[in-house]
């Protein structure tokens, strides 16, 4: 099956296999949260992208294989409502920006900054700080070619800032910083919630985004 990306809540995981990890996608809650499951291919060992909701469905989904991490992209609260039980039935490691971090509702046992490096079994993903939506919003990337980037980036355009313009500047220029001026277009976007994207089906609206300011 090929990976789209497209998951309805209550439906099946879309999963995408690749050459060091497995991803699998799932919609959870009533605002439509996507939550990311990565494996190693080679050791199985497991890292959930935001528990935000439905622990049961998660906890289904990681199955019988461990997690040893669990990632919090950002203080939301759609983002971690089943954070705290699925984290105590699996023992998994806590990670979330220390911006974020004491709003969460389990203590953090691992804080990380920009650039932070994350294993997941013999893979690595790294953190990049995309500050705006939150202080404290962080993306995850693997291998120049998957970016897993909560609530800081979607089809359309950057993440909600209430109208605030430095807010908005702020995540405005770190997403075209550290995320377009980097990355190929290749670059596969994986979003909080709703549809995935490409860099490069978004790069020619960022003067348009700009310019409408949000």
């Amino acid at each position: 099956m090929t990976y789209t990306g497209d998951v309805t809540a209550g439906g099946p995981a879309d999963v995408r296999d690749l050459p060091g990890l497995t991803i699998s996608k799932i919609e959870v809650g009533d605002f439509g949260n996507n939550a990311y499951l990565l494996r190693c291919r080679e050791t199985g060992d497991g890292v959930l992208i935001d528990a935000a909701n439905d622990a049961p469905r998660l906890l289904e989904l990681i199955g019988d294989r461990p997690i040893s991490k669990i990632i919090t992209t950002h203080r939301h609260p759609d983002h971690w409502m089943a954070l705290a039980e699925v984290a105590k039935e699996t023992g998994a490691e806590t990670i979330a920006h220390p911006l974020d971090a004491p709003e969460l509702p389990v203590p953090v046992t691992r804080p990380v900054e920009h650039g932070a490096r994350v294993s997941v079994g013999v893979a690595t993903i790294e953190v990049i700080h995309l500050r705006g939506h939150t202080p404290g919003s962080i993306a995850l990337l693997y291998q120049d070619g998957h970016l897993f980037t909560g609530d800081s980036l979607f089809p359309g355009g950057v993440g909600n800032t209430q109208g605030d313009a430095a807010r908005f500047d702020q995540l405005y220029t770190d997403v075209v910083e550290r995320v377009f001026d980097r990355l190929p277009d290749t670059t596969w976007v994986y979003p909080g919630h709703g549809k995935d994207t490409t860099l490069g089906a978004e790069r020619p609206a960022l003067p348009e985004w700009r310019a409408r300011g949000w």
